[in-house]
């Protein structure tokens, strides 16, 4: 299943939930990180999980854990602040991005995301999003996310 809905665009979590009304599925949220030792990873997850950095870089076996700059969020997934998505997955041709989704996320369907751009939203089952990863190159890491 692949649906998607156009809305005026949308920068954060809080513009999202007033625009999206009665849309089904699991409402997600992506951040660009970096760690200290040059590892970039995108974290998917349901938009209310509380992200703690420094559990989730212990999660990770990463080095401390901060926002990506967007100028590097833009080169390597070619996306904007507001616009970030596991779709983005597909702009990164050299894999320098690790992709984390959160288990619990997976257990919704459908699960909504933004499709390269803030002004849509598209659902689509856990496994399709899975199986798209991979079809990208870039095969996910499934973690419990402490909140």
């Amino acid at each position: 299943m692949l649906a998607s809905i156009e809305h005026p665009p949308v920068f954060t979590v809080a513009e999202a939930k007033a625009l999206r009304g009665a849309l089904p599925g699991g409402h997600c949220k992506s951040l660009f990180l970096k760690d200290k030792k040059a590892g970039l990873w995108l974290v998917v997850a349901l938009e209310e999980c509380r992200i703690d950095l420094k559990a989730l870089a212990k999660t990770l076996d990463a080095a401390r854990l901060s926002f990506g700059p967007g100028d590097l969020l833009y080169e390597l997934l070619g996306v904007r602040a507001g616009s970030v998505t596991p779709f983005a997955a597909a702009n990164d041709r050299t894999g320098r991005v690790t992709i984390v989704l959160q288990r619990a996320m997976l257990t919704h369907d459908p699960l909504n995301y933004h499709p390269l751009e803030n002004d849509r939203t598209t659902a689509l089952a856990p496994s399709d999003l899975i199986r798209f990863l991979e079809a990208c190159g870039h095969p996910p890491r499934i973690v419990d996310i402490v909140q």
